[in-house]
């Protein structure tokens, strides 16, 4: 029996696993540095582009200053997008508090006697006390974005320093190989980012435009946040709908008129996620949907909410890395999705 396959096979399934394990007990280093990478791959082209021009420490302050304000006009996006939402919860809390009671009353009359038991529990104090939770966490964020952007700014500067020695330490044709794959990665990246985008700013100017035509309170907040939340697959679309559906609820009394709210904010989901961007992507950035889904919720149980941002992006690139090894480009073409299986190697590009 030929044992170097299955020894193969199980020596890399081992691996696999303590890679896993790793990322799990190790999140606080990884996370940042994941992150650091994922901007390096995304502003290198202006890094590069500035370098050829100026000083490299000029270009590299002027990337870190258009980095910067990046991250901090979408953070500001977020924090006012919910910091509205917030203010109207707190000044319709009575109307809440009276939805949440006359609900519990109506499963009380129908036997659901577990009912009372969970309204001791929770109640909208304890709702807000979990909030105010939540926003206590701004310190832990702040740390993870000052890490992550001092990867950022050492990363840029050993880029062709890394590039050099590979090409020095390994023979030319694995050089070659990860060289290549390393750029094609770093496309991709931007690539993603840039058909996400794309897709976030299309959801959220229509989910704007259908809560200003139905009459919801705050329009264009809702707009916004359907924007944020669309650059976590899945996860962020479901909870762009279930928020303004939950919320409106203190404006509109009947349930038919809820309902067609919620089932109007899933359709534009569906038709942005599901018939628009597959065909503004392509096949270029084509992986299998089980794998997104697997990629959002496995990055959720590693690393949280940063994972199911991140989990897709590193989908990617283990695919992209598969397709320039022969031993793996099988996997490549499995979950590749819905394009037709390749077997090309990409040429050293610059990143």
């Amino acid at each position: 029996m030929n044992s170097g396959p299955t020894l193969r096979a199980s020596v890399a399934l081992i691996a696999a696993i303590a890679v896993f394990v790793a990322a799990y007990q190790a999140n606080v280093v990884l996370a940042p540095l994941t992150l650091g990478l994922f901007i390096i791959a995304l502003v290198w082209p202006l890094y590069e582009r500035l370098n050829r021009r100026a000083p490299a420490l000029l270009a590299l302050a002027i990337t870190m200053v258009v980095t910067i304000a990046v991250v901090l006009a979408f953070a500001s996006l977020i924090v006012w997008g919910f910091g509205q939402v917030g203010r109207s919860i707190v000044s319709d809390a009575a109307r809440y508090q009276g939805i949440y009671d006359a609900a519990l009353a109506w499963l009380d009359r129908h036997g659901a006697t577990i009912a009372g038991a969970w309204g001791d529990k929770v109640n909208l104090s304890r709702m807000l006390g979990w909030a105010q939770q939540l926003s206590s966490r701004v310190n832990t964020t702040l740390s993870f974005w000052l890490i992550a952007l001092l990867y950022v700014v050492l990363g840029l500067m050993e880029v062709e320093v890394l590039r050099a020695k590979v090409e020095i330490c390994l023979e030319p044709s694995a050089a070659k190989a990860l060289l290549s794959a390393t750029s094609d990665t770093a496309r991709q990246f931007r690539r993603y980012m840039a058909v996400r985008t794309l897709m976030s700013i299309a959801t959220g100017l229509l989910v704007g435009l259908f809560a200003w035509s139905v009459g919801l309170k705050l329009p264009i907040e809702w707009g916004v946040i359907a924007f944020t939340l669309n650059y976590i697959p899945f996860i962020g679309p479901f909870m762009a709908t279930l928020f303004p559906t939950l919320l409106e609820m203190a404006q509109f009394t009947s349930w038919e008129t809820i309902l067609g709210i919620f089932i109007c904010l899933n359709v534009i989901q569906f038709v942005i996620g599901s018939y628009v961007e597959p065909r503004v992507s392509g096949a270029v950035l084509s992986i299998s949907p089980l794998l997104v889904l697997f990629a959002t919720f496995f990055g959720a149980f590693l690393w949280g909410l940063y994972g199911t941002f991140i989990g897709v992006p590193i989908a990617i690139a283990a695919v992209t890395f598969c397709r320039y090894y022969p031993s793996t480009r099988w996997i490549a073409d499995l979950l590749g999705g819905t394009g037709r299986p390749t077997s090309r190697q990409g040429t050293v590009a610059s990143m």
